[in-house]
């Protein structure tokens, strides 16, 4: 399949769309358009104009980098769209982050090895501590 990719926000209403195909919820219109516009970096994959994966990169784009949203519509899942996202993250965190700075992510459960492949490790509580969040 052709798929189009783009260094650039999704749509608001594909954004929400798509999280919500994947079980993550609805959430505010308003909010997720700040939050997308907050972004450092963007990547979006479609087909035929129709958004099908994307991820994004945020944080203060100095010391802290967060990948976030990185999601593929379940009838496109297991096609190698997920690696290509990681792949332009990775090249963009290349180019962008310098040394010293963290890069982190939550992982969907079970998804841990997928991340493993790009260097990224899981926190078992030793030296640094679990990673933890807070849902409001």
């Amino acid at each position: 399949m052709n798929y189009l990719i783009k260094h650039e926000p999704p749509t608001v209403q594909s954004f929400v769309e798509l999280r919500a195909k994947v079980g993550w919820g609805t959430i505010d219109l308003v909010m997720a358009k700040q939050s997308i516009e907050q972004s450092l970096f963007h990547v979006s994959v479609y087909l035929e104009n129709k958004l099908i994966g994307m991820a994004r990169v945020i944080g203060d784009g100095v010391m802290y980098f967060y990948i976030q949203d990185l999601v593929v519509s379940p009838q496109f899942q297991q096609r190698g769209i997920g690696h290509t996202l990681m792949q332009e993250i990775e090249q963009y965190l290349a180019q962008t982050a310098k040394k010293g700075a963290t890069i982190a992510l939550l992982s969907a459960q079970g998804k841990e090895e997928f991340y493993s492949q790009y260097g990224y490790i899981k926190r078992s509580g030793n030296p640094l501590g679990k990673a933890m969040c807070k849902f409001i």
